[in-house]
């Protein structure tokens, strides 16, 4: 791609390097622990789903009896598959009587080991071939129908309804959306289980199920063969089920996945220890997908100065792309974040923008940047907001961004309704249509502002990722080195989620979907 910003090259390999070191310093805490969440995965990989007469997720069910008797450690794996093999059932079977009651698994006669791993690896090889069976699939529609080009129209519905949710993005699609975000009910992420079945009501988005994904995705199916090309579907795996959503995902062929490394410690109060080892299956699982991840630096600035606060943006995205390496995620599948938060009174604000803006796709050339609208400093003056849209859709077009998510003019004013999407869909369009090959005729002023500032954001940057390669990452959090917000290690939501691995410890998807990702 063209250089225009004259960057520092060596000081970008030293940041890189630098992040590198920081993702490797807490990859033995998430090699040597699970977690409740990791295991309800892997008991849905293992082929159980459902709800017993409570309406409690039958993962749950199991994982709960296991972890209350204090043998986790293990892995859910093995207490499973030793209880098909002495009731001669399924899995959902054997998940199914105990929701009655009728069966504890730690108390059931321990079967032939390698019985048991011959049968742990058979189940896990059927779902591991399942998913790539969807990703193969989507390979398929995208050569049939293909995908328009960048940057992606992406768009946001979120009635609580997913019934309702499909008419809106059959509307949008119609009006030009490539991607369909299903944004999540409020709250969703601090659930420590995944909701079943389809759902109608929810509060600011609809809640993420197995059931809402396939209706979600059938509708885009339908309507992209009457557009023509192929639907991106997006949802959002992050919280306290991060893994056990993108493994539904994955089963039913989502595109993207809303996946941040520490988005979910700051923002949601998480625990930090379980969000790590979290984080790293969730990426495995959406490598081997297929499905772009999302990271969500653009909040770092909803709580910082946009201007003030730049190089943290910039030092997360080196981090989370060196996590998302460790997983196994190529970089084409890295939607790192990033958003057009400066306050607009600035003097040359859209310079600033300009300017970060290219920086992020000079680093990170082969990722499909997810670039995020304005919302802080949108008053409900509805011109003025589709102003500023149109500018950071010239931004985006200029710079050559991959995913885009559409600002509203009715931002800080309520929900969109269908024609503040179609309004802001033609905004994007007019833009991306009209200059669609400026950023190719244009370069930037030797030394001038665009070139100062970004060199200046790439320093920063690197002394930051000194600092916090210092002091540890954990640490970092703890001192509110990002987005101005501190979370304490031990503290947090879920903490008593996080099982140190025993030695017999036994999940096989680890291996599975690092080792043939490559089949991707």
């Amino acid at each position: 791609m063209q250089h225009k910003l004259n960057l520092d090259l060596e000081m970008v390999d030293k940041a890189r390097n630098t992040a590198k070191e920081i993702a490797e310093s807490i990859q033995d805490h998430i090699n040597t622990h699970t977690t409740t969440t990791i295991e309800r995965t892997v008991a849905r990989l293992l082929g159980i789903d459902g709800v017993d007469a409570a309406d409690v997720p039958l993962p749950n069910v199991v994982v709960d009896q296991v972890l209350k008797g204090g043998e986790l450690s293990r892995g859910i794996a093995y207490w499973i598959c030793n209880a098909m093999l002495y009731y001669n059932y399924s899995a959902q079977e054997v998940a199914e009587e105990v929701g009655k009651g009728n069966i504890n698994l730690l108390e059931i006669p321990a079967q032939d080991p390698a019985e048991v791993k011959k049968l742990i690896d058979e189940l896990a090889v059927k779902m591991a071939d399942h998913i790539k069976g969807r990703r193969m699939e989507r390979e398929r529609f995208i050569k049939e129908l293909s995908l328009n080009v960048r940057p992606h129209i992406y768009v946001i519905v979120a009635t609580g309804n997913i019934y309702e949710d499909v008419i809106q993005a059959k509307a949008a699609v119609k009006n030009g959306a490539d991607i369909i975000a299903v944004i999540r009910s409020t709250g969703q992420s601090l659930l420590d289980y995944v909701p079943y079945g389809p759902t109608t009501e929810g509060f600011g988005g609809t809640f993420a199920t197995q059931e809402n994904f396939r209706i979600m995705r059938k509708a885009l199916d339908e309507v992209g063969q009457e557009v023509g090309r192929y639907i991106q579907l997006c949802n959002y795996c992050s919280g306290l089920c991060m893994p056990e959503i993108a493994a539904m995902g994955a089963m039913e062929r989502l595109d993207m996945m809303l996946n941040d490394a520490m988005y979910g410690i700051l923002f949601r109060d998480i625990n930090m220890e379980r969000t790590f080892v979290d984080q790293h299956f969730s990426r495995m699982i959406n490598s081997y997908a297929g499905i772009i991840i999302n990271t969500g630096e653009d909040n770092y600035l909803t709580t910082a100065d946009a201007y003030e606060a730049a190089h943290t943006v910039l030092t997360s995205q080196f981090i989370n792309e060196q996590l998302a390496l460790i997983s196994g995620l190529p970089e084409e599948q890295m939607g790192l974040g990033h958003a057009f938060e400066m306050d607009p009174d600035i003097e040359n604000g859209f310079l600033y923008e300009l300017a970060q803006a290219q920086l992020c796709r000079e680093i990170f050339p082969k990722a499909p940047l997810k670039y995020m609208p304005p919302t802080k400093y949108m008053t409900g003056n509805i011109f003025k907001g589709h102003i500023m849209n149109a500018m950071f859709n010239m931004v985006s077009i200029m710079t050559n961004q991959g995913i885009q998510l559409l600002g509203m003019l009715t931002e800080a004013i309520h929900t969109p309704h269908l024609h503040d999407r179609f309004l802001n869909i033609q905004n994007a369009q007019y833009v991306f249509n009209n200059a669609r090959n400026l950023g190719d005729e244009i370069n930037f002023k030797e030394g001038g502002i665009i070139q100062r500032r970004a060199q200046e954001t790439l320093e920063k940057s690197y002394a930051m990722l000194e600092e916090v390669k210092e002091i540890g990452l954990m640490e970092a959090i703890e001192q509110g080195l990002f987005a101005d917000v501190k979370r304490p290690r031990k503290g947090g939501k879920g903490m008593e989620g996080v099982v140190k691995r025993s030695e017999d410890y036994y999940n096989p998807f680890y291996e599975i979907f690092l080792n043939r990702g490559e089949d991707r």
